[in-house]
């Protein structure tokens, strides 16, 4: 099946995907390599339910999803408008995005703390002043406690919803998800991650119920994210990713964004089309394929 889709013209739009992606047509940039060096497993391993969730294409509608729960959040989504070049190189920023979420998820502890000096060293410098809708002003920083929550929560949230709405069917329970990704934002310099799901929700009720809101900003990258500047190829699928995401996402925060709630059909939708897209890419990233070297290199030896 999966050779009569890439003769089918699949191949092409298997590099399209990995080019949007990593940044890469084969889907290994530069920084790929990195999963090869250090002498660990990282902070998860080829057993963990981080493997399993950050390893599946429900991760497209999970980052979806992502963007569009840290729109809610005033600090946030003004770190982003100022501080982003999200309208002008929107896929150099998914890249980089899909660069720590990688390196976070797959490689050695070394790996991890090579590239979160490289995020602390840009986040250091995104801060500065909003206004609320009450034209309220406000100071935040990306390094703030708070924020890091907020982002942290909205990723783990988000990635967790897809997957179990649209991962593989014996294993979508994922039960230590949470509590393993929350060793994700340590070295981001964040030590209160939840770390369970009945955590997890209460944290984020905390900050739907009393800090979300909207600001000058928030409809103009709302409408950036549900609209962007790709392709009329690519927008039929871009647009069941989003509608999918919209689907799952909290009345709160739909109010705050100013979206309509979608039907969760669109997880029906996107579904089969998800699968089609893991026969043309295969099963893993090239990522995961060095860094499953690297553990095994690492059992070798030992």
């Amino acid at each position: 099946m999966r050779s009569l889709l890439l003769r089918a013209g699949g191949e092409k739009a298997a590099s399209a995907f990995r080019k949007a992606v990593s940044g890469d047509p084969q889907g290994r940039p530069q920084w790929a390599n990195e999963m090869a060096i250090g002498n660990d497993i990282g902070l998860f391993g080829p057993d963990s339910d981080v493997w399993i969730v950050h390893g599946s294409l429900a991760t497209l509608v999970g980052g979806v999803r992502a963007l569009l729960m840290q729109a809610a959040y005033p600090a946030a989504l003004a770190g982003v408008s100022q501080h982003s070049a999200y309208d002008t190189d929107p896929l150099g920023r998914l890249e980089r995005t899909t660069r720590w979420l990688t390196i976070t998820s797959f490689g050695s502890t070394e790996a991890i703390a090579k590239e979160a000096r490289r995020v602390n060293a840009l986040h250091s410098h995104v801060k500065g002043e909003y206004q609320d809708a009450e034209s309220r002003p406000h100071h935040y920083e990306a390094s703030q406690s708070r924020h890091l929550l907020w982002v942290h929560c909205a990723f783990t949230d988000s990635f967790l919803t897809a997957y179990r709405e649209l991962g593989r069917e014996e294993d979508r329970s994922v039960p230590n998800y949470v509590g393993e990704w929350a060793k994700s934002a340590g070295p981001l310099g964040l030590s209160d991650a939840p770390q369970s799901d009945a955590e997890l929700h209460e944290v984020l009720e905390g900050f739907l119920n009393n800090e979300i809101g909207e600001i000058e900003a928030t409809r103009k990258i709302v409408h950036f994210i549900i609209h962007p500047p790709f392709s009329k190829a690519a927008m039929p699928f871009y647009r069941a990713l989003c509608n999918s995401a919209i689907s799952t996402l909290d009345p709160r925060i739909l109010k705050v964004l100013g979206l309509k709630a979608k039907s969760r059909a669109w997880l029906a939708v996107v579904k089969p089309m998800l699968r089609a897209l893991q026969l043309i890419v295969g099963n893993e990233s090239p990522s995961q394929t060095i860094a499953r070297e690297r553990v095994a290199r690492l059992t070798s030896t030992s």
